[in-house]
């Protein structure tokens, strides 16, 4: 029996949403009801990757693939588009942003100069559909992610910090403006406000620092609960819950974790 291929899953998805016999719950899903679970296998690939669980990701990588499936089956019932042209849509796309590869042009000979071809690729084809620097960065983006992307968009146009140490001064200047809306007894809006332009600063910190936010923001998630893990192991210990540690017991033991990661 041959290996199940693309056109065994395509067929899989047709009759999941044939009104005749299908699946109830599949053939009631729109774009929208489905957007939320492309997001969440997205990130279980993501999660996969980090764990380095890679039979893990081999099946997370399934399940988003049919994500892509599912939505060209729909776009397919209403004759917006189908599979094969979200294929050809990637592979013309692909091909037009690699002329060194498959037009063995000249001048890129390392992942930077790749990247900078790509952007001018890029560049280029908003300036063809006439859309602003940065209406086309995607808004459904986790928030991070998408601060970097619209800083990267003003940087190539040279509205930018020259440097980290520059917006690390920034960084100082944003947080000492929630310390006074706070001590003036500003409204929840308003400080919700001052600690939005603190994290977009931070994400400018970690694109000068060449750094992903989100990959930083996910290792400090990871040792926090890693460091408060060895809190609960040292106070079961001693007997004693977490709710009825004092913080000066909870602190040691956070110190003493930090030591033996040492």
């Amino acid at each position: 029996m041959s290996k199940p291929g693309i056109n065994d899953l395509l067929d899989i998805m047709r009759r999941l949403r044939n009104p005749d016999g299908g699946c109830p719950w599949d053939l009631e899903q729109t774009f929208a009801t489905i957007a939320p679970y492309t997001i969440e296998e997205a990130y279980e690939v993501a999660g996969a990757i980090e764990d380095e669980d890679w039979p893990a990701l081999k099946d997370e990588l399934g399940d988003f693939l049919f994500q892509v499936v599912f939505h060209a089956q729909m776009a397919a019932e209403q004759k917006l588009f189908d599979f094969d042209d979200v294929v050809s849509a990637i592979v013309e796309k692909m091909i037009r942003r690699h002329p060194h590869v498959f037009e063995k042009n000249a001048g890129i000979d390392s992942a930077e100069a790749q990247t900078i071809a790509w952007e001018e690729h890029k560049k280029k084809e908003r300036a063809e559909k006439a859309i602003g620097l940065l209406d086309d960065v995607p808004r459904a983006l986790p928030a991070l992610l998408r601060a970097v992307k619209l800083q990267k968009r003003a940087s190539s146009v040279g509205f930018d910090w020259d440097s980290a140490p520059k917006v690390l001064e920034k960084l100082t200047e944003e947080a000492q403006e929630i310390l006074d809306a706070q001590a003036a007894g500003a409204s929840a809006a308003k400080l919700e406000e001052e600690l939005g332009d603190l994290l977009f600063v931070v994400a400018n910190l970690a694109r000068h620092l060449k750094i992903d936010p989100e990959t930083a923001l996910r290792t400090a998630n990871a040792k926090f609960v890693r460091r408060f893990a060895h809190i609960e192991k040292g106070l079961a210990a001693r007997g004693v819950k977490p709710g009825d540690a004092t913080l000066d017991e909870m602190e040691a033991l956070w110190q003493d974790a930090k030591k033996t990661e040492r």
